[in-house]
C-alpha cells in the first residue's frame, strides 16, 4: 500500500476583530494585559432583558475599510469577516495579484449568520408590508456570503463554503481548509469565523434558555470560565481570518510562519440538541484524533485554548474531556479561556482562539483566564488565573463544541524548517 503523502500546513497571515481590539497588536496587547471588552450593551436597549452585558466591537467604522454603498450590502457579520481578511492579506504579506486565483480558497464558519438584517427586515414587513421588504434581505442575511464577499471583492476563484456547526463553526472551518491543503487541491486558503449576534432575537433566545449570565453589575467580572461561581457566558462578537498555506507556497514567495498546523478532530456526541456528552466521551474522542493526525503524543501539548464558556456544564466536562484525552499529563498543562475576556463569539470563537493560540506559540506567552476567584473541585486544572503567563510552546490544542453536539480540535505546533 501506498503512502498517502500530505501536504505541510502553516499560518502565514491573522486578521482579528474583536472586542477588546482591532488588529493583531491590539487584540494581542489586550490578551496578555487580561483586558475585558464586556460591558452594558449599548446595540439595542437591553431593559426588558435579564441579561445587559454583551462583548461589543465599540470602535468599528465600516468606512475605514469599504465605501458607504459596499458596507450597506453587507450585514455586520460579513463586514467583520472582509474587514478581517484584508488585515490578514496585509499581514501575509500576500500579493494576491501574485498568485493562481483558482488555487486560492475560501472556508469560513458563522454560527448565526445575518441575524440583525433579518431582525431589521422583519420589523420593516410587520409594520410597512412586505412590498417595504429589502431586495437585498437573502444576500445579506444567507451565511455563506461572507464567504462569496471575500471571492468577489479579493477576485478569489477557488473552492468556497461555509461551515455552520454552532460554536463549533470557526474551528471546523479551519480544519477543513487544513484538509484540501493537505490534499493540494489548494495552495492557499482564507479561513475562519466571524459572527455579529447582538440582537434582541439573539438575546431573547438564549435568555430564554437562561443560557447567559447575569452578573449586570459587574460586567467585566462576569465571563468567568471553571470559577466555581460562573453563571453563564456572555455573548460577544468579532471575527478572526488566518491565511493558510502550503508549506512550499509559502517558502517559494518567502513568507513569514508564525507556526504550523498539525491536526485536526471532530466528532459528535449524537446526544442531546444543546447539552454535551456528560461524560465528556465525544470531545475527549475529539482531542485524541487531533493528537493523532498531528502524531504526537499527549505528552507533547504544552498549552490548550479552551472553549471555557463560563457555564457551569460546559467548564466542567470541558475539564474531563481534557483529563480522558491527556492523563496524568492534563495536571501539567496551562489551559486558559479567553472568552473571560471577549465573551463567547460563538461560531467565530473558535477562529479568534486559534489566532490567539497562534500567537502563544508566535511569542511564548500564555493568555490568562481573568476573573478566576473560587477553584471549583470538579474543574481542577492549571486555568492560568488572572494574569498572563510566558511558556514556551512548542505544541498547543485549540478546542470548540458546539450546540447539537459538535466538537472539533485544532493542533498547532512551532515550525521548525
Amino acid at each position: 500500500m501506498v503512502e498517502e503523502i500530505r501536504n505541510r500546513v502553516v499560518v502565514t497571515g491573522l486578521g482579528v476583530i474583536s472586542p477588546v481590539g482591532i488588529g493583531k497588536q491590539s487584540f494581542w496587547a489586550s490578551m496578555i494585559e487580561g483586558k475585558s471588552g464586556i460591558g452594558q450593551v449599548t446595540r439595542f436597549d437591553p431593559t426588558p432583558y435579564p441579561s445587559k452585558i454583551a462583548a461589543e466591537v465599540r470602535d468599528f467604522d465600516p468606512g475605514d475599510f469599504f465605501d458607504k454603498k459596499e458596507a450597506k450590502r453587507m450585514d455586520r457579520f460579513a463586514q467583520f469577516g472582509l474587514a478581517a481578511a484584508r488585515m490578514a492579506v496585509e499581514d501575509a504579506g500576500l500579493k494576491l495579484e501574485e498568485v493562481d486565483p483558482e488555487r486560492v480558497g475560501v472556508v469560513i464558519g458563522s454560527g448565526i449568520g445575518g441575524i440583525e438584517t433579518l431582525e431589521e427586515q422583519v420589523r420593516v414587513l410587520v409594520a410597512r408590508g412586505p412590498g417595504r421588504v429589502s431586495p437585498f434581505l437573502i444576500p445579506m442575511m444567507i451565511n455563506n456570503m461572507v464567504a462569496g464577499q471575500m471571492a468577489i471583492t479579493l477576485g478569489l476563484r477557488g473552492p468556497n463554503f461555509t461551515v455552520v456547526t454552532a460554536c463549533a463553526s470557526g474551528t471546523n472551518a479551519i480544519g477543513e481548509a487544513f484538509r484540501m491543503l493537505q490534499r493540494g487541491e489548494v495552495e492557499v486558503v482564507f479561513t475562519g469565523g466571524t459572527e455579529a449576534p447582538i440582537t434582541e432575537i439573539a438575546f431573547a433566545g438564549f435568555c430564554s434558555m437562561r443560557a447567559m449570565s447575569t452578573s449586570n453589575d459587574e460586567p467585566t467580572f462576569a465571563s468567568r470560565p471553571f470559577d466555581k461561581n460562573r453563571d453563564g457566558f456572555v455573548i460577544g462578537e468579532g471575527a478572526g481570518i488566518l491565511i493558510l498555506e502550503t508549506l512550499s507556497h509559502a517558502i517559494r514567495r518567502g513568507a513569514s510562519i508564525y507556526c504550523e498546523v498539525a491536526g485536526y478532530g471532530t466528532t459528535a456526541d449524537g446526544y442531546h440538541i444543546t447539552a454535551p456528552d456528560p461524560e465528556g466521551a465525544g470531545a475527549a474522542r475529539a482531542i485524541t484524533l487531533a493528537l493523532q493526525d498531528a502524531g504526537i503524543s499527549p505528552q507533547s501539548v504544552d498549552y490548550i485554548n479552551a472553549h471555557g464558556t463560563s457555564t457551569e456544564l460546559n467548564d466542567r466536562i470541558e475539564t474531563m474531556a481534557i483529563k480522558k484525552a491527556l492523563g496524568d499529563h492534563a495536571y501539567r498543562v496551562p489551559v486558559s479561556s479567553i472568552k473571560s475576556m471577549i465573551g463567547h463569539l460563538m461560531g467565530a470563537s473558535g477562529a479568534v482562539g486559534a489566532i490567539s493560540t497562534v500567537m502563544t506559540i508566535s511569542t511564548g506567552w500564555v493568555p490568562p483566564t481573568i476573573n478566576y476567584r473560587v477553584p471549583d473541585p470538579e474543574c481542577d486544572l492549571d486555568y492560568v488565573p488572572n494574569r498572563a503567563r510566558e511558556v514556551p510552546v512548542s505544541g498547543a490544542l485549540c478546542n470548540s463544541f458546539g450546540f447539537g453536539g459538535h466538537n472539533a480540535v485544532l493542533v498547532f505546533k512551532k515550525y521548525v524548517g
